[in-house]
């Protein structure tokens, strides 16, 4: 069956999870096989179990970050590696782009990168949405490789070469169910929720920017009160329309991100609420539901998923809609 090998950064090594997480039901039908460097064994030799795999498994994941770029074993080896085998037609090479970072220009560019439009799986609104994407795509490509009776013209050239030493002997069978439960502190929260604010603030200032580059007789305006606290409004030939304040915490609404109608600088009203949570592997934030009547209450949001959201509230009164 086809075999799949990670390249990726130990930054991103959460995500790597949940990505193999996602890809259980093809292990599970026998479409693929998936390695990784945690599968290595004690007493194994680092380098050579990985040169094994990099130069004979059928499909190879590159997962796409700012650390994997500036890895240099990551880049400029099992990367460059990996677009020769590409390049030949020996193996098939599928960027996953997990965090925003400038990777257009690198080698593998011009490959078709998932998930859709090589938008960073952080950035979506339903993380597992995005990595089904990428599960589907390794799907098509597992379903691309021809395999033979006979061992591939990689793997029988690499049986074929002398060693220069004994191979260390295989393990044997290995379950790939050895992920461990991660903790955050509160030190992580607090960073992840002001991390979060941050990229509300900008997401508003995009987006009401454009707004009104798109839309003749629409203009809006950002600006920001403090370093917890913003407003947005926006104006219909010079009326204003729509007005909303988001801010950090409160006296009522405890650590939270705030949303509230209008502009105001109280800290005890909410018409929405944030807040962070985690499960075993991520951080995430979870809506009260106050806005939409708690339809959206049980989501895991990604930042831009939250982002979205208070921004649904803002312009709702623009497309018709209710919150």
């Amino acid at each position: 069956m086809p075999t799949v090998f990670f390249s990726y950064s130990h930054a991103d090594e959460g995500l790597r999870d949940q990505l193999e997480k996602q890809l259980s039901m093809l292990k599970r039908q026998g479409v693929i096989e998936t390695w990784h460097d945690r599968r290595i064994g004690a007493g194994e030799d680092i380098h050579r179990a990985i040169d094994d795999h990099i130069n004979t498994d059928d499909i190879i994941l590159l997962l796409v970050s700012a650390d994997f770029i500036a890895s240099d074993y990551c880049y400029d080896i099992e990367m460059q590696r990996a677009m020769e085998r590409h390049h030949s037609g020996e193996a098939i090479v599928i960027p996953v782009i997990l965090r925003a970072c400038d990777w257009h220009h690198a080698p593998f560019g011009k490959l078709n990168a998932v998930p859709r439009d090589g938008k960073p799986i952080t950035q979506w609104p339903d993380i597992d949405e995005a990595f089904l994407q990428v599960a589907k795509a390794v799907r098509e490509a597992a379903g691309r490789v021809t395999r033979t009776v006979s061992a591939p013209p990689a793997r029988a050239a690499a049986a074929a070469a002398p060693a220069a030493s004994p191979a260390p002997q295989s393990l044997g069978p290995r379950s790939s169910n050895l992920r461990l439960a991660k903790s955050f502190t509160q030190r992580d929260k607090d960073q992840f929720k002001h991390d979060t604010f941050e990229y509300i603030a900008r997401f508003f200032e995009n987006s009401l920017k454009e707004l009104g580059e798109r839309n003749a007789g629409l203009e809006g305006v950002f600006r920001r009160v403090d370093a917890n606290r913003f407003f947005a409004t926006i104006y219909r030939d010079g009326k204003d329309v729509a007005r909303g304040t988001v801010y950090l915490g409160g006296e009522t609404w405890g650590r939270g991100i705030n949303y509230v109608h209008g502009e105001t600088t109280s800290s005890n009203s909410s018409n929405e609420s944030l807040n962070v949570e985690a499960d075993d592997q991520t951080l995430y934030l979870t809506s009260m539901g106050m806005a939409s009547f708690g339809r959206d209450r049980d989501q895991k949001l990604s930042q831009e998923g939250a982002a979205e959201l208070l921004w649904a509230i803002l312009i709702a009164p623009l497309q018709g809609t209710r919150y």
